[in-house]
């Protein structure tokens, strides 16, 4: 290790132009506006046009990030997307929008554990630079949920919408940047929450069907518990207390997922980032536009702290503190 102090240089976001209200769904599937909002906290979300996909919103968020910073790009070498609706199992989605944005040639992977992804990207796009492997990494988060979910399917179809964050990752001045990362999963609650590709079968045996499959009772148990303590174990990793935290940052599922995950660990919600009610479960998607729209709207200053706090499916988690370098544009 060395004694660089890494942390985000620069952002950007995309989310498609077609919102979905809730009352859309109620003549196809019988469920009230109000009610879909009261159990979810969710208004709207967005989907992606006919000819958009994980690339196509990744290109465009990077394109976002260049018009704020021109110079976002300069000496990143490696490029990790995080996503679970990739265009292709091969090539990768990072090596799609590399190509497309100016980075033909440098280090690209798609990362896989669903909604965890982005956190777990920063993870390791912080240690590729420390162990000297990158000089500045891309990492996106996104997802076109939309064009992998049952649309008939009220446990899943309401709940989710497409977008895409993305921050270069880099050197920051000394004190600022990431702090600690904790990352797990336990393929024991896969079963609650999967999307099927070539396996039939889970490797204890138990049967996978073919849709996208959600258990939100045994999710939402498993998402207060972990998101609580894995936000306890990165502040405990880092020195820090609840009270030293300005911005919560946790992963967009449900507002009732997060309010109780808050409880537990007694952050209130005046200190905590939502916009699921604007854009549903972005999934991977979800940390980077939240942080980004509170950095764009001057809520995130120079020199606060974060708490970023992830679950998804897998079933993973991930939770990292960061100390916000004011630079990013």
């Amino acid at each position: 290790m060395t004694g660089k102090s890494i942390g985000i240089t620069a952002i950007g976001m995309y989310v498609p132009e077609k919102i979905v209200y809730n009352a859309d769904f109620e003549s196809r599937m019988g469920l009230e506006a109000g009610w879909i909002e009261s159990r979810s906290g969710i208004r709207e979300r967005r989907f992606s046009a006919e000819g958009e996909f994980a690339s196509t919103i990744g290109v465009k968020a990077v394109q976002d990030m260049l018009r704020r910073d021109p110079d976002a790009l300069k000496d990143v070498d490696l490029v990790i997307y995080a996503t679970c609706t990739p265009d292709a199992m091969f090539p990768s989605t990072a090596a799609l929008v590399a190509g497309e944005i100016g980075l033909k040639g440098v280090g690209a992977y798609d990362l896989s554990t669903a909604c965890s992804g982005f956190v777990y990207g920063l993870s390791m796009a912080r240690g590729m630079i420390l162990g000297g492997g990158a000089r500045k990494v891309l990492v996106l988060g996104g997802e076109v949920l939309s064009k992998a979910l049952d649309q008939n399917d009220p446990n899943t179809a309401i709940l989710f919408g497409d977008g895409c964050g993305c921050a270069v990752v880099g050197e920051v001045p000394e004190g600022y940047g990431f702090q600690d990362f904790v990352l797990g999963a336990d393929s024991a609650g896969g079963p609650a929450l999967y999307i099927s590709n070539l396996a039939n079968t889970f490797p204890d045996g138990q049967e996978m069907r073919d849709i996208p499959i959600m258990n939100g009772r045994e999710v939402f148990k498993f998402a207060v518990r972990v998101l609580g303590d894995s936000g306890t174990e990165v502040l405990q990793k880092t020195g820090l207390s609840n009270d030293d935290v300005d911005w919560l940052i946790p992963h967009q599922a449900n507002i009732r997922i997060i309010e109780a995950a808050t409880q537990r660990f007694g952050i209130p919600m005046e200190k905590t980032v939502i916009n699921l009610d604007r854009y549903g479960n972005t999934s991977a998607g979800t940390v980077p536009l939240a942080l980004y729209e509170a950095v764009n709207d001057g809520r995130i200053k120079d020199g606060q702290q974060l708490l970023m706090v992830v679950f998804g499916g897998g079933l993973s988690w991930a939770a990292c503190t960061l100390k916000w370098w004011g630079g990013v544009k």
